[in-house]
């Protein structure tokens, strides 16, 4: 005799077709584990290389300090040469030196800056614009000196409008810097060699009002005469 077919419930079709796909991933899981187990290696690997670089980066960035506390008193007591080359006797390691193995770390492109003032202060002017181009930390009054030392590059290769956009620009980078007004002033008297007196008048007005303190201020009457002639 048939008996009557039993009816599935939709209860027991959803429970069917969950297990049905679980055993499915699992089927491809196990098919697949090795590529699962290479992907999480990688990420591992990943992860691991980017602790090991940023230890690293600030192991570089602590030495590098270091090196450069010890070759500062050079550059300050006006040994320029030898704070560029270093003094192996004392065992001081030059800026230079310095630059080309923690180059990338913040205190070694604080380096740059003392280096490429070292370059101008010895006539060596395509090194120091060299530095100051490659300039890339985060430190706004080196970024603002490394614009400026671009702009007296091209200042002194009498490429005024190249100067002149390179010290405005310096001068915008920070609100609080001492030197700005002293930028400011470059930029105007750049001006006056390009002959645009009016726009260098502007400039040498707004020093004269916005910096009163400036020691600068005792120098822009003379270029306000000049711009006004």
């Amino acid at each position: 005799m048939l008996t009557a077919k039993k009816r599935i419930s939709k209860k027991e079709i959803k429970q069917d077709k969950l297990v049905t796909s679980y055993y499915k991933f699992q089927n491809y899981f196990l098919a697949n584990q090795a590529k699962f187990l290479i992907g999480i290696a990688a990420v591992a690997l990943v992860v691991i290389a980017v602790i090991l670089i940023s230890n690293k980066r600030s192991n570089d960035n602590l030495t590098a300090s270091n090196l450069l506390s010890k070759v500062i008193p050079l550059y300050e007591n006006g040994s320029y040469l030898n704070a560029v080359d270093g003094d192996p006797k004392n065992n001081i390691q030059g800026l230079k030196e310095i630059v080309e193995n923690y180059g990338s770390t913040e205190q070694g492109e604080t380096a740059k800056i003392y280096l490429a003032n070292c370059y101008v202060l010895l006539g060596k002017l395509d090194d120091a614009y060299e530095q100051f181009d490659d300039y890339s930390g985060s430190n706004p009054l080196f970024i603002a000196a490394s614009k400026a030392g671009e702009a007296a590059y091209y200042e002194n290769k009498k490429e005024f409008e190249k100067a002149v956009d390179l010290y405005k620009e310096a001068a915008k980078i920070s609100i609080s810097n001492p030197s700005n007004p002293e930028y400011l002033l470059k930029a105007g008297i750049n001006l006056l060699q390009l002959d645009k007196k009016e726009e260098a008048l502007k400039i040498f007005l707004d020093i004269k009002k916005d910096f009163k303190t400036s020691y600068v201020a005792q120098d822009v009457e003379r270029y306000i005469v000049i711009a006004e002639s």
